[in-house]
């Protein structure tokens, strides 16, 4: 399986996400840039967090038009694998493959800490080493991460089990119906906002996102 890891003018969690794959797992994983117009010949693509483009207009609003996203699409329109993180999930709502929006937390501060959450649906090709309704503790960093959406698509989302991951305990920015993380109806884009590549060994506090990456691994095998 090869991954890609899209590096925008930015991105400050792109190495974390390279390196969870490639240091951890050691997958085959390679850096594109937001410059280039083609995916061809990877299995997945990781969108990371950071800033694209210092999160001018709103969070996304400008890494949507890059040169990379078109080769995104095709990617998901092919069934491959679309993960993105944060930002990436930000991105992701930008262009269209998953509905909604992130907007401003309800605190209107920066918001860094871990952040208990549910796995929701552990079906998924990003959730499979997970056990369904599992909880779990990762990292979130995001100043915009307050998930959105109008009534309609809020009860098709939960119709259709596309939230797959949910804050418990505390809901750390205000998302409607607790949503940290969800998939496209056919379940091979995730976007989230908390970081899973941020705990992918002990000595980073903890391993929670680690069955995130062996599933993904684990989807490219069967594929």
């Amino acid at each position: 399986m090869k991954i890609a890891v899209v590096v925008f003018p930015g991105s400050n969690c792109d190495v974390d996400m390279y390196e969870a794959f490639h240091s951890v797992l050691k997958a085959d994983v390679k850096y594109v840039s937001y410059k280039e117009k083609s995916l061809d010949g990877f299995d997945m693509v990781a969108l990371p967090g950071g800033f694209s483009y210092g999160d001018y207009l709103r969070a996304g609003a400008i890494a949507r038009f890059s040169n990379i996203i078109l080769a995104v699409q095709k990617m998901a329109d092919e069934g491959k694998l679309v993960l993105g993180v944060c930002n990436g999930f930000q991105i992701l709502t930008e262009m269209g493959l998953l509905p909604g929006a992130l907007k401003r937390n309800d605190s209107l501060q920066f918001v860094c800490k871990d952040a208990d959450l549910r796995v929701e649906n552990a079906k998924t090709p990003f959730t499979t080493e997970y056990q369904e309704y599992q909880e779990i503790k990762i990292p979130i960093a995001h100043g915009e991460g307050s998930y959105y959406a109008d009534e309609d698509v809020l009860d098709e989302l939960e119709k259709n089990n596309q939230v797959v991951f949910r804050y418990i305990k505390n809901n750390p920015n205000g998302s409607l119906h607790d949503i940290a993380g969800i998939c496209n109806k056919r379940g091979n884009v995730l976007g989230m906002m908390p970081h899973p590549e941020r705990a992918v060994e002990a000595i980073l506090g903890g391993v929670d996102g680690l069955p995130l990456f062996k599933s993904v691994l684990k989807a490219g095998v069967k594929a």
